[in-house]
């Protein structure tokens, strides 16, 4: 069970209940790590018995299916024990106020110490790529899960870990996780679309251009080209750029762009409105034989909070939730509402599930005829909405 500071405050809706149909997951769970001592064998029993001899960690995750519910079912059950596992093989250099060279405490060359200081790599650093390694094998077993299966599919994925008195929040895809704190708002995410990797995206087509089968275009241009662009000057970016340049517009620049849209419009090859996430490994685009997996990371960004290094209030909280949320509702817009709904229900000890609730149900509106509108008559999200609110105040100090 969670420590009570940790208590799971979690809403869904299908489709902001305009439909039955969901495709979002959520898991959240304590992970115990444990530690292996050196020339003990692995498989003694009392180790098992012995509290001393784990780390805890306490975990949440949100995952946003697409093609289907299968790959966030599997991310679900799955991706805590990746990450259980990931910190297990590093747990000899977590424990070390300097991660050794050799987790088993060798030096082999006498530069070996000094080369840890100079690349300023710590205990945080090793649980950055653990996470990173436990997305990676997830998505591996997702693959090889809906291959067996003869299923398509896959998944954005946020995860937070709660791990040695830091908070690690892992995101690949659009689902976004904020810390709202009394006098400050941080964000802990930032979204992977086909827009905000553009460069990374583009680069990927430039240095293995067969990807993209002739069918595509990695430039970027303002608007979709047609024949009447050929021969004139047009606005353009390419792979390494931040700015614009003008480009003499070729047959070939007619071709279907890499990343074509706007927005929430924006695609990936024309087929997904994502960049990062789990699975679609037979994900191709349509009438074609060119795969999208290759342009989808499964590498998740990792921000990390240092709570000694901050004054936590009793109403400081974490918010996790997926697109639906975030579509309709800006950061300071929920961090508004988490304070205002908190000061308000200051004595009820479900305070948490209700500003869960209360969050899910600003962002799915009223219905006023044939459509959902919020409160300021802008239409209300339609997608599925998840939440967790996390409160951060009294937790466990030993985790």
């Amino acid at each position: 069970a969670l420590p009570r500071a940790f208590v799971t405050n979690l809403t869904r809706v299908i489709n902001a209940e305009k439909s039955e149909f969901n495709e979002d997951q959520a898991a959240c769970c304590q992970i115990s790590v444990r530690r292996r001592e050196p020339g003990l064998e692995e498989d003694e029993e009392w180790l098992i018995l012995c509290s001393t001899q784990f780390l805890t960690g306490y975990y949440w995750a949100l995952f946003d299916g697409h093609g289907g519910p299968e790959a966030a079912i599997i991310a679900s059950n799955y991706l805590h024990y990746c990450i259980k596992q990931k910190l297990e093989e590093v747990v000899g250099g977590i424990t070390e106020a300097r991660p050794p060279m050799h987790v088993n405490g060798r030096c082999v060359c006498d530069s070996d110490p000094q080369f840890v200081e100079e690349k300023h790599i710590h205990a945080e650093d090793l649980v950055v790529g653990a996470l990173e390694n436990a997305f990676q094998e997830c998505d591996e077993v997702i693959g090889q899960e809906m291959e067996a299966t003869s299923q398509t599919g896959g998944c954005t994925a946020l995860a937070a870990l709660y791990f040695q008195g830091k908070l690690y929040v892992a995101n690949a895809g659009d689902s976004r996780a904020i810390l709202v704190l009394k006098d400050n708002v941080v964000p802990m995410s930032c979204e992977f679309t086909p827009e905000t990797e553009r460069q990374r995206i583009q680069h990927l087509a430039f240095l293995f251009p067969k990807l993209l089968d002739g069918e595509f275009t990695r430039f970027e241009f303002p608007r979709r080209l047609k024949g009447d662009d050929v021969g004139q000057k047009v606005l353009y970016r390419d792979y390494f750029m931040e700015g614009w340049g003008y480009k003499m517009v070729e047959k070939a620049d007619l071709k279907y762009p890499l990343v074509h849209g706007h927005g929430k419009q924006a695609r990936l090859l024309g087929t997904l409105a994502v960049s990062r996430g789990l699975g679609d490994h037979q994900l191709k685009v349509i009438d074609t034989n060119i795969e999208v997996k290759p342009f989808l990371s499964c590498i998740p960004k990792v921000n990390v909070f240092d709570f000694a290094l901050h004054d936590i209030k009793e109403d400081d909280v974490l918010i996790m939730a997926t697109d639906g949320l975030w579509d309709v509702l800006c950061n300071k817009e929920v961090a508004h509402i988490a304070r205002s709904f908190l000061a308000e229900n200051r004595t009820d000890p479900h305070r948490f599930s209700e500003l869960a609730k209360c969050l899910v149900s600003r962002a799915r509106g009223k219905k006023r005829g044939h459509q959902w509108m919020l409160d300021d008559s802008h239409e209300a999200s339609y997608d599925d909405i998840s939440v967790f609110v996390i409160p951060l105040h009294n937790r466990d100090e030993d985790c």
